[in-house]
């Protein structure tokens, strides 16, 4: 025990992670802080590797957003519009439906859509647009809706519990839930970049509505906008705990904020995130989600280079071909709207890992 306490903050880090023992909130912080960049990313790579092994993954998939018609005014937005705002946009079942099949017919495994919490599509649009295309062959795997396009649904559209529309949206075809709008879970930070959103627990609610009836989601963070490090912490102490107790996260997604286009900018001190502070990000995370087998470098926020680098710092995973990418985009981000599968491999092969192909769930195709 004495040999323990007279320990440097690192050496106790290293000493736990190579146990598999859990990180303090201290320690988590200190991993944000202080830590030396190398040695926080190698000690995150040992962590990789003992759970997944030389492979990296990435899904051939396909971005699908119904409507960017949002009643929501979030500060850290670029995406969403008024109803008849200049640059809005409206997609019939029957447009997603045809997008959809043009996704399958190009490979794609999984369709991803999120939309705004929009003013007056009714409840039979969701369900239908999911059932259309559940219907389509070969079937793609829906990964649709974020918690609070869920709650939207329950509370002022169907007028029904979460539960009984997760089941509803099951029912129709719905696969996974993505992990959009968690952003930062402390009620101070959310009140600065999107005001009048779900709370934290609001939005752990619908993902553990959704576990407890079998489902996966995959979980996300926003940073490098107002949050402190002990709020990135608290972010991730959430979700661990979570899974702690449903075990049904597929993989976590960091992704830093894109201010150019957004009102957030107008303040004119948040500077995106460096190079160096994304990987510090998905080392900090791998070894903080001790119970989370699957951390994706997303290169929509990364870029593949920097993505491709983060294979090194705990990332395994990187994320999928994408097709068009608006959510970011909008936000002013500058890399692809998508990629080739032959871009991803490439990527992971001279990282000196074995690409895979994935599905919704991590699984290996």
């Amino acid at each position: 025990m004495g040999d323990f306490l007279e320990m440097s903050m690192w050496e106790k880090i290293e000493k736990k992670a190579e146990a598999g023992e859990r990180l303090s909130s201290e320690e988590g912080a200190y991993l944000f802080r202080d830590a030396d960049l190398h040695q926080l990313g190698q000690l995150a790579d040992r962590v990789r590797e003992r759970k997944v092994g030389k492979r990296a993954s990435y899904v051939l998939n396909r971005y699908l957003n119904y409507s960017n018609v949002c009643i929501l005014s979030c500060q850290f937005c670029a995406f969403a519009r008024k109803k008849r705002e200049p640059g809005t946009f409206e997609l019939s079942v029957e447009e997603m439906v045809d997008e959809g099949r043009k996704a399958v017919g190009q490979g794609a495994t999984e369709i991803h859509i999120v939309g705004g919490l929009h003013p007056s599509l009714p409840y039979s649009f969701y369900v239908d647009m999911l059932r259309a295309l559940a219907g389509l062959d070969p079937k793609p795997m829906l990964k649709v809706f974020t918690a609070i396009e869920i709650r939207h649904l329950a509370e002022r559209v169907a007028k029904k519990t979460i539960s009984e529309v997760l089941r509803d949206l099951r029912g129709a075809g719905l696969d996974s839930l993505t992990g959009g709008g968690a952003e930062i879970f402390d009620a101070e930070v959310r009140e600065k970049i999107c005001r009048g959103k779900e709370s934290a627990e609001e939005w752990l609610e619908v993902h553990q509505a959704w576990h407890g009836m079998g489902g996966r989601s995959t979980a996300t963070m926003l940073y490098g906008h107002v949050e402190t490090a002990e709020q990135r912490v608290d972010h991730l102490e959430k979700l661990r705990g979570l899974q702690d107790e449903t075990g049904g996260f597929t993989g976590f997604i960091p992704f830093a904020f894109e201010p150019s286009e957004t009102r957030l900018a107008e303040l004119g001190k948040i500077r995106r995130a460096s190079a160096l502070e994304e990987l510090r990000v998905i080392a900090a995370s791998r070894l903080i989600l001790d119970n989370f087998d699957h951390i994706t470098a997303y290169w929509i926020s990364t870029g593949l280079p920097l993505a491709q680098i983060a294979l090194s710092y705990g990332a395994d995973d990187l994320h999928g071909t994408i097709g068009e990418e608006k959510i970011f985009h909008m936000a002013g981000a500058q890399t692809p709207k998508g990629q080739t599968r032959g871009n991803l491999e490439r990527a992971i092969r001279e990282a000196g890992r074995e690409p895979v192909q994935r599905n919704t769930f991590y699984e290996v195709v």
